[in-house]
């Protein structure tokens, strides 16, 4: 009994450690996904949606195809994109994780958007998300996180993340 309470307080430590230090590996089923710089943007009361970022590395090629949490009523992998000169944000069905290739989930690209938040996103707090993945058979795979909660990109998420009006974000 000792023992087991023992590996399973030294796995704790060991998980929290890696999610302090902004990288994690993870064995969500059969998907091997590497999670570095993972953040969510902090609300304010009254606001309804707000982002979550965070680089992932596939260690064979998936496809991110979902996000769930507590957190909102409704969360969804968006892109932003320029069309012309008006910037466009959407919902998309999939995002391509060839493996090996890091894939940046940043304002002002491709990130999560929580929508309809239960309650505001505190900074210093933590919100849970899981990733839904899909691999080249089809098979579904999940990976939960928690993501601490920040008023701006962590600095080694690289300058230049600027906050590209998610909150007010309807559809």
């Amino acid at each position: 009994m000792n023992t087991r309470r023992f590996t399973v307080m030294a796995l704790g430590s060991l998980v929290a450690s890696l999610l302090v230090s902004g990288a994690a590996w993870a064995h969500a089923d059969a998907a091997h996904v590497k999670v570095e710089n993972a953040w969510a943007r902090a609300s304010v009361a009254g606001q309804q949606a707000s982002g979550a970022f965070m680089r992932l590395t596939a260690q064979e090629p998936l496809k991110l195809v979902g996000v769930e949490t507590t957190a909102a009523a409704v969360a969804e992998v968006h892109e932003m994109k320029m069309e012309g000169d008006v910037m466009r944000m959407r919902a998309i069905e999939a995002l391509d994780l060839p493996q090996g290739v890091a894939v940046d989930l940043k304002p002002g690209g491709y990130h999560l958007m929580l929508q309809q938040l239960k309650a505001p996103l505190v900074k210093d707090s933590q919100v849970p998300v899981t990733l839904v993945f899909k691999d080249a058979k089809g098979t579904l795979s999940r990976l939960s996180l928690q993501l601490p909660v920040r008023a701006t990109a962590p600095a080694a998420a690289g300058a230049g993340n600027q906050h590209m009006g998610h909150g007010g974000h309807q559809h």
